[in-house]
């Protein structure tokens, strides 16, 4: 099936007040089990490729490529998404390989700089038809620092959607990036009030830290595209240290590898379930938004 755009999947989304999932592809093997997981559920998919990603494996495009390749080939329909890149020439490679979305994260610098930054690469991506993402409000956890409360201002968010000119904004709500325990309480009532305050998508990172319930009330509250990667990666490392813990002789990578795809490709298919079943409280995003607008 040919790619489709991550916007439509986001849109479509929004539109009817579920979630958006992303999943980080880490390696080849998580690719696999990403798109059967979506395969089996007849669920839309957007696989995220980080700047992280792409250094592990030296550069873009031999993973970039391979990933395009499965979702081309998938009977489900797969978006293809850079995530995380503040580097404007993996920007340019990716969008040359056949990216059609990218989110241009220049969070760490001062905010006139993220605009300025974000604002050029939003422009220029947008003369070719490529959706851009952003973020404001430094989403913490980073190389295992969680984030110390901060917290995206409406206004401000407001302010940089018009100055940049994107499509869809990551914002600061209480998650936190490469979490291992799901424990992460989100601030529902900024995530209504940041819904109300925005034309654009709210995107949440750092979702691998956040439990199951608390997913479908940030969702409820407005949020929709649904970032996850720890949390599956955290689960092909166990699938493997348990096979390995057992079978210490064993040296075929595939009889322990195969195993981990199929327990991510269980996870991710779960978790599809998760993110796009309709919130069980709809009148909660109603009369939040209501407030709030």
């Amino acid at each position: 099936m040919p790619l489709v755009p991550a916007s439509s999947i986001v849109d479509a989304a929004r539109e009817a007040r579920v979630g958006a999932a992303a999943f980080n592809v880490i390696h080849l093997e998580t690719a696999e089990a990403l798109v059967t997981a979506a395969e089996r559920t007849g669920t839309p998919l957007i696989l995220q490729i980080s700047e992280n990603c792409i250094r592990y494996h030296g550069s873009l495009l031999p993973i970039t490529r391979a990933t395009l390749a499965l979702a081309e080939d998938s009977t489900a329909h797969i978006a293809v998404h850079l995530d995380h890149i503040t580097d404007a020439d993996l920007v340019h490679q990716g969008i040359a390989a056949g990216v059609g979305s990218v989110m241009v994260d220049a969070s760490a610098l001062p905010y006139a700089e993220n605009v300025t930054t974000t604002a050029e690469l939003t422009s220029w991506c947008h003369a070719r038809g490529v959706y851009v993402e952003a973020e404001l409000g430094k989403v913490g956890g980073k190389d295992g620092v969680h984030a110390p409360g901060v917290r995206t201002d409406p206004d401000e968010a407001l302010a940089f959607v018009r100055a940049t000119g994107v499509d869809a904004l990551a914002v600061a709500v209480g998650s936190s990036h490469a979490m291992h325990e799901r424990t992460a309480v989100l601030d529902k009532d900024l995530i209504a009030a940041l819904r109300a305050a925005l034309p654009v998508p709210l995107v949440l990172h750092g979702s691998s830290g956040v439990p199951d319930d608390e997913l479908r009330r940030a969702i409820a509250a407005g949020m929709t595209k649904i970032n996850i990667s720890t949390h599956l990666v955290s689960v092909f490392t166990h699938s493997i240290r348990e096979i390995l813990t057992a079978n210490p002789a064993l040296v075929d990578s595939r009889k322990y590898v195969k195993p981990a795809r199929e327990a991510v490709a269980e996870e991710a298919a779960r978790l599809l379930g998760v993110v796009t079943t309709p919130a069980a409280e709809p009148e909660l995003y109603a009369a939040q938004a209501s407030v709030r607008g």
